[in-house]
Formats: structure tokens, sequence, C-alpha cells
């Protein structure tokens, strides 16, 4: 259990307080005041984890409020041993039911692959869904706490009768109100209520002439309040239908309460994990409001803090300091003036090992690390006891009696002026001893002093490292600057110069003490100097690392702006390139056009200089140069054979084909579509070489196309898209041939492929007109079609 003594001495409560001040619900506060520094590394490692998720949820959301958890545990006691829920409690667990609708929520904002937020998430998951019993409660029950008429008919009833005799009774006073012959009998005209019945004040003098039921009477006792005759009957009407009305609200808030004991477990299961989701938040948000992060668990048990803040004085005013604690440094030994900072250097540590250890943000950069201590241990301050009767020497001494008894190499001990209090020889004598008796104990250790002799121990002493807060000579004040490796001075005789003491009364003093110690406080001196100028280097060469970092950046983002607009180039040429390809098909569409158009004409005979003319149309059309990335592969083309039946891509039409002769050594026979051309073998891409039995298939599908045009073409039995390539071919084959008319026989069938073929010939710019075959030319399995 750690130290609670410690705790008191380094200011955890004031912490505490904190986060219970920025907790959502009062539950959430309970939980935090109970909230202890833990011991488990384990335990420490998965709070860490929770308050990170929790301080990501506020950077990403802005914030998470839980005001509607409540406290419902004895509610739900209370519901269990059968007992009726107030409206009031009742809304209490309708609110804090719905606030599982609320983490889910604002958790289903954040995107799950940019922040996984595990633990929150199995939370959110493990939370059972109340909207019924939400929507039953606010249904019956308004947020005054005041049961609706819509709860029941029945109630709604109640209270309409109970609105419809409170009107007739006041229409009945109204009427004697208004009477000459009770106005003089009245106090005053107005309607009021004694013991929850409508009464009118009556002077005392004509109590017998009034009549009725006297309810009250004035202080003075010349007024009395009387309930008229007339309406007596009315009031108890109401009386009872008032009974009847808290019978049926008793009912419905039985029903709700039954509602509410069926789901007691599960309730007090969300509360619990709302609890924790707040207490999470509440840490969260002290870790945003000190800029404080989570520190992760050193792997070889050191602790380094770095640009450790004290959280508890302000972000103004407060001196970073680094400390590490762990490997060859077991103990640090502080030593300078008074006022300098070493006691908040002390609370610094110590505070931000409990924090942690209790999965607070703590107020450090985010390279720092923690251990996990067993125990913590501080000897901090004047504890002088008044009641004891014990002296500052006397009830330090107390303290680190009982820190002796209990520590070891798990704990963190924090020992301010160590030996103060007695005389300095005895003093200096007793320090030493105590620090070597703990160091034996191989645990962590800070502390602070005045004496000397505590310098030279810590500068002999294995794992001992020495320390200063440094002071500013020249101003007189400390600069709060923790120097690790460098032993305070007295300053005592720089100061008294300063202030205006004689140069001779300073060197007599000097003289009055040994020169060894003399020569110390002269290494000393020199050694802080020495560290200020490799400070300020430091911070010089870490300026011009940064300035570095800099350029380099700006380089990479100079780099990727050249390749991005590298890579525009290459888009706008690819751009252009097609343009250049697009224009040639045009071209070619043309010349195909024009062949159609020949052929028409002539019926078959072109003549050879019109060929030899359309095919240099299409060279020329052709690209001049085509864009294209070359690599080891189509170069490798370049050098493979070609050879009759291989499929080739024609670069200067874009287009694919089938070689079905060889021309000399460079040239080959292409049959591209409908067209044969010559081509020389820098302008063919080797594509495929087809199997035998392809290749026997195709030459004989070739000889096929040179024989004689049909002048009908059988689709039966294909697909749509299969028929469509076969057609396009076929009618460039006819209009080749001089056909006018051709039929396309496709069968009835459902008349998808009659749909679609039909379609197509819409679309076709060769086709005149089409219709469906007549009687004798098969009916609706053909279409005849007329071509242009």
């Amino acid at each position: 259990m750690l130290d609670l003594h410690t705790l008191r001495t380094l200011e955890y409560d004031r912490i505490i307080g904190q986060l219970e001040a920025l907790s959502s619900s009062e539950v959430s506060r309970q939980e935090l005041s109970r909230l202890l520094p833990s011991s488990h590394v384990d335990e420490v490692r998965q709070r860490l984890a929770c308050t990170k998720e929790g301080m990501d949820v506020l950077r990403l959301q802005g914030d998470l409020s839980l005001e509607g958890l409540k406290d419902i545990r004895s509610a739900l006691r209370r519901a269990e041993i059968g007992g009726v829920l107030s409206p009031f409690e009742l809304l209490q667990v309708a609110s804090t039911a719905a606030c599982e609708k609320q983490v889910k929520h604002v958790l289903n904002q954040i995107d799950e692959q940019e922040t996984p937020l595990p633990i929150l998430r199995e939370m959110a998951a493990g939370l059972e869904d109340f909207s019924s019993l939400v929507r039953s409660i606010h249904s019956a029950i308004d947020p005054e706490g005041q049961v609706t008429d819509e709860a029941s008919p029945a109630l709604a009833g109640i209270r309409r009768s109970i609105r419809q005799l409170q009107t007739g009774i006041r229409s009945s006073l109204e009427q004697i109100l208004r009477s000459s012959h009770f106005q003089k009998m009245l106090q005053e005209a107005i309607i009021t209520q004694r013991n929850d019945r409508y009464v009118v004040p009556v002077k005392q003098e004509y109590r017998s002439a009034f009549g009725g039921i006297v309810h009250d009477q004035s202080a003075s006792g010349q007024t009395l309040f009387i309930e008229p005759e007339t309406v007596v009957t009315q009031n108890n009407r109401i009386r009872e239908l008032e009974l009847d009305e808290e019978r049926e609200v008793e009912r419905i808030l039985g029903e709700l309460t039954l509602l509410v004991q069926g789901e007691t477990h599960a309730l007090e299961h969300n509360l619990g994990l709302l609890t924790q989701v707040d207490v999470i938040l509440a840490k969260a948000r002290l870790g945003k409001r000190l800029k404080g992060v989570c520190p992760s668990i050193a792997a070889d048990g050191n602790l380094r803090f770095k640009q450790a803040r004290h959280p508890l004085i302000p972000a103004e005013d407060v001196v970073p300091i680094d400390v590490e604690l762990g490997g060859e440094t077991n103990a640090i030994i502080i030593t300078g003036p008074n006022t300098g900072g070493k006691t908040v250097t002390l609370k610094t540590i110590g505070l931000l090992s409990l924090m942690a250890q209790a999965g607070i943000p703590i107020p450090v950069e985010e390279e720092s690390q923690i251990t996990v201590f067993r125990n913590v241990f501080a000897d901090i301050g004047d504890e002088q006891s008044i009641e004891q009767s014990l002296s500052t020497f006397s009830s330090h001494m107390t303290n680190i009696i009982r820190i002796l008894e209990q520590v070891d190499q798990s704990c963190l001990v924090l020992l301010d002026e160590l030996g103060a209090g007695t005389d300095p020889t005895e003093g200096a004598a007793l320090a030493i001893a105590i620090l070597d008796h703990i160091l034996k104990k191989d645990c962590r250790m800070v502390a602070t002093t005045h004496y000397t002799e505590l310098k030279l121990f810590a500068h002999a002493r294995e794992g001992v490292v020495n320390a200063s807060v440094e002071f500013d000579v020249e101003t007189l004040s400390p600069t709060y600057r923790l120097l690790v490796g460098i032993p305070g001075r007295s300053n005592a005789f720089d100061i008294a110069r300063r202030l205006g003491l004689s140069d001779e009364v300073v060197q007599e003093a000097r003289a009055q003490i040994g020169q060894d110690e003399n020569q110390l406080e002269e290494m000393i001196g020199s050694l802080a100097t020495d560290t200020r100028t490799a400070s300020e280097e430091r911070q010089q060469a870490e300026s011009l690392r940064q300035e570095a970092e800099g350029l380099l950046s700006e380089l990479k983002e100079q780099r990727r702006i050249w390749e991005e607009e590298k890579e525009k180039l290459r888009t706008a040429a690819r751009r252009d390139a097609q343009s250049i390809v697009t224009r040639a098909k045009r071209e070619a569409e043309d010349v195909l056009q024009e062949l159609r158009g020949w052929a028409r004409q002539q019926r078959g005979s072109i003549k050879e200089h019109q060929l030899i003319e359309a095919r240099k149309r299409l060279e020329e059309a052709a690209p001049e140069a085509e864009w294209r990335h070359t690599t080891d592969e189509t170069e490798a083309d370049q050098d493979r054979a070609i050879a009759v039946g291989d499929e080739v891509f024609v670069r200067t039409l874009g287009q694919k084909g089938k070689v079905i002769e060889q021309q000399g050594e460079h040239h080959f026979q292409v049959q591209v579509g409908a067209m044969k051309m010559r081509v020389d073998r820098r302008n063919l891409e080797w594509r495929s070489t087809p199997k035998q039995e392809e290749t026997t298939k195709g030459s004989a599908s070739y000889h096929r196309s040179s024989a004689p045009v049909r002048h009908e073409l059988d689709l039966r039995g294909k697909m749509v898209e299969e028929a469509l390539a076969e057609i396009d071919k076929y009618l460039d084959d006819a209009l080749l041939a001089g056909y006018e008319q051709v039929t396309l026989i496709h069968g009835k069938g459902t008349g998808a492929l009659r749909n679609g073929v039909q379609q197509y010939l819409h679309r076709h710019v060769r086709v005149k007109a089409f219709r469906a075959g007549g009687q004798g030319e098969g009916g609706l399995g053909v279409t005849v079609v007329e071509l242009k």
C-alpha cells in the first residue's frame, strides 16, 4: 500500500480535487476521491492506455459530457426489495440509462481505422441498450417530475373530471361574488383555498347569515374563510377524485418500478462502465489542461522525465527540468542555496510519479518514461510537531526511521534537507550514513542538502550524481534550472559582494575557510560556466539541426511538386497521342466508307489504283510517332520472328490484326477487320501465336471469307454479343460485294436475339432500312436488311 504520509506531503489530494472538479457526475467524483496510485505494472499500463484513448476522444470530438449519469444504486436496491420509486428516482434511472446512447454516438463519429480506441469501444460494446425503458419513463413523467396525463387513460379521465368540477365550483362561487345579496357580507370579492377546498372571505358578523363550513379565519378574527353549502358536495367529489388520482399515480409508478426491477443488474453494470468512462474523461480533461502526456513505462526500469513541470505551479511561472534515475544513476544529491527550487524539484519528481501510476497525464515531453514504484517515500519541508513536542530534527528523524524500515529496491525515496536542524558536523555524518544505508537497498533516491561533505560523497560514490539548482549572482535570484552533474555553490561570498560588502571583508572571510574548500568552490564555479557554455552550444546545434530538417523538408516538397508536374506532362502527352490516334481512326473510317461506296457503284470491280490511293491515305492518317514507354519487353518484340497466323498490333492504325502472308524479308500482309494491307515489320508488335488447331480453324475461316459472300447470315444459337460481331463483319463484306439487300436469320425463340439484332441495325450507318421476313421469307425468324 502506498504511503499516505507521502500522498499528503506531495499534495496528491490537490490533483484529485482538480480531477473531481472536471468530472461530469457525482458518482464519478466519488470514484475519483478514492483513486490511489497503483504499484502493479499491468494495471498502470492499462490506466495510462485508457487515459490516452480519452485524450484522443477530446482531441477529435471536443468533449463527451456524461452529466446525465446519476448515482442510482440506492434506487436500484429499493426496486429490488419491492419498494416503489419516486418520479425523481425514475427520471434519474432514465437519465443514466440514456448515457449509453451518448457514448456510442460519440465513438461512432470517430473513424475506427484511423483511431481504433479498443478499450473505450469494448466498454461501449458492453453497454446494454435501455431505449424502451427510457421511452416508458419519459412518456409517463415530465422533466419536472410530474406524472403526465398521458401515463394512462384512467389518470387522464380522473384529471379531466377534477378540472370540470373545479370549473363548476369557480362558476358557483363567482355567482356568489357577483350576487348583490352576498356582496356586503364578503370581506373581498376573491376565491381562495384553505385545506385544499375552495372558500370565500366572509366578514365575522355575517357568519350565521352566510352559512357553510368555516375552514380558517384571519389573525384579527375579522375574516372567516367559509366554504358555501352550494359547493360542499362538489368539493367532496374533488377530494374523492384526488384520492383516485393518487392511487392511479401510485399504480403507474409501481409499473415503471417493475420495469426497472427487471433490469437492476444490467443497469448497475451500465452504471459501472459509464462511471469508468467518465473517470477516464476527467483524467483526459486534466491532461489537456496541463498539456500533459501519458508516458510509457520504461522496459529497463529507468525513470526519464523530459521538460517536467510541477502541475500545481502556474504554467507561466514553472521552469521545466530534465531528470533521469536508474541504470548508472540510482541517486541524485541536489545542493545549493535556499529558495533555489530544490524542494520543488523533489516534489515534481514524486508527484509526477504518483500521478502517472494513477493513470493521470503528466506535464512532460512525449519521450518521457516512468518506472512503476512499489512505494514512494518523502520527507519534505518543516515537519515540526508542537503536539508531540518534537523539534524539526526529531520530526525528520522519526519519519526517516519509518522510511528505512519499509524501503526496498522497488521504491523511490525523496529526502529534503537531510541532516538539517542539528550540529553541521554531526548532521553531515548522519546524512552520509543514511544515504549509504538507503543506497545499499538498491532503490531510487533524490535528496537535497547544504552540506559540502555530501557533494564529496556523491562525487566518490558509484551510482550517485551531484546536481544543483542554478542561481544567477547578477540578479541575486534563482533560475530554478536543474543542472545535473554539477554540485551547488553556496554563493555566499558573491552575494555579499553584490550587496555591497567590501572586497577586503570578503577576502578575509575566504581566508577563514580551508584552501581545499576554496578550490572546490572554484572548481564548481568553473564547471557551472562550462556547463552553461555547453548548453548554449547545444541549443545552437539544435537550432541548426532544425534548420537543416526544414531545408530537407522543403527539398522533399519541391521534389514532390516536380514529380507531380512530370506526371501532368506525361498525362498531357498521352492525351495528345490518344487524340492523334482518334483522328487516324476517323480518317480510316472515312476511307472504309469510300471503299464501300465504290463497291456499291462498281459492283465489286474496284480499281487497283483506288486501293493504292486509299492505303496511302491510311498511312498518312497514322500518327508520326506514338508516345509510349520503352521497355526491355517491347525492344525484344522487334527481334521476335513473326509468322503467318500470328496476332499482331499495327502501330500506325492502333488496332490488332492477323498476318496472312509474308511479303519479302521485312513486309507482311495483315488483315485488319475487312481490310488487307502491306505493313513494314517496324510497325508491327507481336501479340500471340494461335495453337495449331486455332491456326487451322483461322485458315479455314480465311478461305471461307475469300469465297463468294452469301446473301444470308445464319445467327441461330448464338449469344447477342457474338451475333453482333458477326453481323458487323458480314455487312462490310456484303457492301464490298455490292449487295443492296441481305437476310439475317435469327430464329423466333424468346425474341431476345431478334431485338438485339434490330437495335443494332437501327444504329448502323450503312443500313438504309430493315423489316421482318414476309410470307415465304421466314416470317419473324428473319430480318431483311436494305443497305445504302
